[in-house]
Formats: structure tokens, sequence, C-alpha cells
């Protein structure tokens, strides 16, 4: 199993070639038995043909002498044998008469007549075919009964030299192994080419999927496209149309995003004009009454007190409203002067509507540098909007804002005295993919809230309030927890 991992842990340029040529190596091996021995076959009927014919012409010149016992007639037939025949080549022969002993033979000083026959003749078994080949000893052996009136009265003995045989299969497996040993090479060579050619599409399309997994995705320029139509090209188009849907998507995120800050803008902005009226009719009171007894000290102290309350209460609301919605400080972090401004932007309309709100807030502020101020600001305005809009004229808010050490985060916690949430706004909340159809029926508001926790590797639980309402908790990780202890 470990050398299994270890060979698909290969490149695949590395790993084709090496399997095409084990493959062919394979093939060469079964195709060079099956050669090798069909030559065996081949080579061992073509001698046990010539020997055959070799011996024939032997038994028939050697019948007459032997039936009289005549050795030297019978020596001078071998002797007269040519010492080749055709491919053939004797090494010795022998005739044997009735009795099994040796009447004469080719090399007459190494075996005398009537001598017992040598043992490597003796000893053999009857040649199967007509001959018998010994490949250690390079020889081949062949027996002929000579046969008179259907009577044995004698056997020829011979044996051959078989090194010319030896020497065509060296030279054929040589053949053998050298063209195979070149067809792998360029088995594997090709193998190599294409498989390094067919994984450059799929290693472009790795790189680029990667690339995205750290940023923003690009498409693949045509000039990396393979240069035919096919399955790769297809997937190409695909990933291309992926990344342009995408992007397209970011992009209406993005601008989904921004018109809900406006529509929440224009929300507060009623309430928010009537609550810089209400002081501006005071401020041109104090301005009337100033021109009018302005050298008097005591009235002129008294307007100018009305003036500057009234001027810092209208540039308090315009400050709150520039930080949450001027998109130039996006990347600013959160500070507790953030939260309070909500409650400052919220304060109009929770006074149009004749509300209660309760609002906490931890007065221990540790590092809040992991969290970004507006995106935190827009999310706890849009859960308190909605809060208010569900509580209805004359009902209850309640905000509370405190920091868990133990767990390291900041939690929002907003409450209300409404009919409670919907079953698509929570599965907007707490949904693990919710549906475009919950998204688009609640408005974009808890979408945003829903996306900022994501975005901070946070999360959102939702109860029931004090007033028997929707209670909505954000849980948002702080980034160093030892801060944290040590505030609280």
């Amino acid at each position: 199993m470990k050398l299994v991992d270890e060979f698909r842990r290969i490149p695949l340029t590395i790993r084709v070639p090496a399997m095409v040529a084990a493959l062919m190596i394979v093939v060469s091996a079964i195709i060079s038995e099956r050669v090798l021995s069909r030559l065996y076959e081949t080579q061992q009927q073509h001698m046990a043909a010539v020997v055959g014919t070799y011996l024939d012409g032997l038994s028939n010149a050697l019948i007459p002498p032997v039936l009289r016992g005549d050795i030297w007639e019978t020596y001078d037939i071998l002797d007269r044998t040519p010492s080749t025949y055709g491919v053939l080549v004797p090494l010795e022969t022998i005739v044997t008469g009735r009795d099994g002993r040796v009447l004469a033979s080719s090399h007459p000083k190494s075996v005398a007549p009537l001598a017992e026959l040598p043992a490597e003749y003796a000893d053999r078994p009857p040649p199967t075919g007509g001959m018998q080949i010994d490949w250690e000893k390079r020889t081949g052996f062949g027996r002929r009964d000579l046969l008179h009136q259907g009577r044995p009265v004698g056997a020829i003995h011979a044996s051959f030299d078989i090194s010319h045989l030896i020497a065509e299969r060296r030279e054929v497996l040589n053949t053998l192994l050298a063209t195979n040993a070149a067809l792998a090479i360029a088995f594997a060579t090709v193998g190599y080419l294409l498989a390094r050619r067919m994984v450059r599409p799929v290693k472009t399309l790795a790189d680029h999927m990667r690339s995205g997994a750290s940023a923003t995705p690009r498409p693949i320029a045509l000039e990396e496209f393979p240069r035919r139509e096919g399955e790769f090209a297809e997937l190409f188009h695909g990933f291309n149309a992926l990344v342009e849907a995408e992007r397209e998507r970011s992009a209406l995120t993005l601008k989904l995003a921004e018109e809900e800050k406006l529509a929440s803008l224009g929300r507060l902005a009623s309430s928010m004009a009537h609550e810089i009226n209400n002081p501006l009719g005071g401020l041109f009171n104090c301005i009337d009454t100033l021109q009018r007894h302005g050298a008097d000290e005591s009235v002129r102290e008294t307007s100018l007190s009305l003036l500057e309350r009234g001027l810092t209460g209208i540039r308090d609301v315009v400050r709150a409203a520039l930080a949450t919605y001027r998109a130039d400080r996006s990347g600013r972090p959160l500070t507790v002067q953030d939260l309070d401004d909500v409650r400052l932007l919220i304060g109009p309309e929770i006074a149009r509507r004749q509300q209660t709100l309760n609002w906490e807030r931890c007065p221990d502020t540790p590092s809040l540098a992991a969290l970004s101020g507006v995106a935190v600001r827009q999310a706890l305005l849009n859960l308190v909007l909605n809060a208010s809009t569900a509580a209805g004229d004359g009902g209850k808010i309640s905000v509370q804002a405190r920091f868990d050490a133990e767990a390291c985060t900041l939690v929002l916690a907003v409450g209300d005295s409404g009919p409670g949430l919907s079953s698509d706004a929570l599965e907007v909340l707490v949904a693990p993919d919710p549906a475009p159809a919950s998204r688009r029926a609640n408005g974009l508001g808890l979408w945003m809230v829903r996306k900022m926790v994501d975005e901070t590797g946070g999360r959102i639980r939702v109860g029931e309030s004090d007033s028997a309402g929707a209670l909505v908790e954000l849980h948002l990780p702080l980034r160093d927890p030892l801060e944290v202890n040590h505030a609280a």
C-alpha cells in the first residue's frame, strides 16, 4: 500500500511513460517467449527431418554388411559418408549388431569394434520423432533400427553438432531484446510527450483554480487554450464562464450592499430630518433673540449656550451618519464609538415610534482591531432597524454589547417585543446555505448581517427575548484572547 501511495505521488508525466514502458516490456517478454518456443520447435522439426534422411540413407547401405557381420565393409560405408550433410554436422556414428555390441564406428579409436555401446547412447531413451537434443551439451542424438524382413538386425546410433542452432537462437534472442528495448524507449518517449501534452491543459486549469482560491479568480487567456476544439477547450470555456459569473455575482453583491446601505439611510432620513429640524427652530429663535436683545449679557450667554447645544446635537447626528455610510473608511477597525453611534442613529426612529430602548454596553474595551468598523456598525444597525419594525409603535427594544473572555468573542444581542422571526428570516440567519428566495423575501438587511458574520468566522444564535419576541445574538471572534482576558 505504501508503494502504491509513493507511486501516486510521482507526476503524471513520469507515471504514464513508466507504465507504457513496463507494459511494453511485459508484451515483449511474452512475444519473445512465443517466438523462441516456435523457433525451437521449428529447429527441432527441421533437424529431425534431416537426421531422418541421413539415417535412412545409411540404413539402406548398412543392412547387407550388418547381416553378414562384416566389420570392414560397415566401417568403409561410415568412412565414405560425408562429414557434413547439409546443415547436419555428424560428430559420431556407431553401428551395433544383433547382440547390441559395436560392429563399427566412425571413430574406431574411441569406440572399438565388438565393444559395449557407450553409456551416453545405451542409457538414453528412444528419441521422440527420431531425434533428441541435449542443449547443455550442444549435441543432438539420433537412432535408427536396422530391419530385415521386419526383424531387427542392428541399429545406428549417431550424435550431431547443434552449435549453429544455439547460435541462431542467441542471434534471434539478441535481435528481439534490441528491438524490444528500442520499441520500449520509443513508446516511453512518445508516452511522455503525449502525457505532457495531455496534462498541460489540466495543469493550466489547476493553476487558475489555485490562484482563484487565494484571490479573485482570473479567466484563462485564449493563448492558453488548446489548439484544437475538444473536451479541454469546452472545460476552459466553462471555467471562464464560471469566473465571469462569479465576477458578476461579486459585483452584484457589492451593488446590493450599497443599495442596502442607501435603503437603511432612507429609512433613517425622515426621522433624522425631524431630529435636526426640531433644534433648528430653537436655533433660529436664539438668533432672533440675539438680534433683538444681544446687548443684554445674560440673554446673550443663554442664547449662545442654546446655540452650542443644538449645533453639537446636529453635528453628532451628521458625524454618525457619515461614519456609517462613507465608503472610503470601509477598512477602519471597529471602536466602541461605532457602537455608540448606532444608538445615536437609531434614536430618531425610536422616538418617532414612541418605543422603549434598553441599551447596555460593557464598559471594558479590549482591542477590536480584528473587526471592521463599518461592517459591524451596518450589521448592528440593520438588526436594530428590523427589531424596531417588528416591535411596532410603543414596542420594546433591547441592545446589549458584551465581551465573552472565555470564547474571546464580541457578543452583540438585539431583542424586541414583536411576534418573532419568520421561517424565511431564520433560514437566512442560521441555515447552512440559505435559499435565494429566502433572501429576497426578507430583503438584504439580514443577508448582509449573515454575510458579515460568515466573513469574520463568527456565528449567529437566535432565541427568545425577555419581551417574548425575537433575540438575535452575533458572536464575533476577536484576535487577541489575552487582551480580552485582561480586560475582563
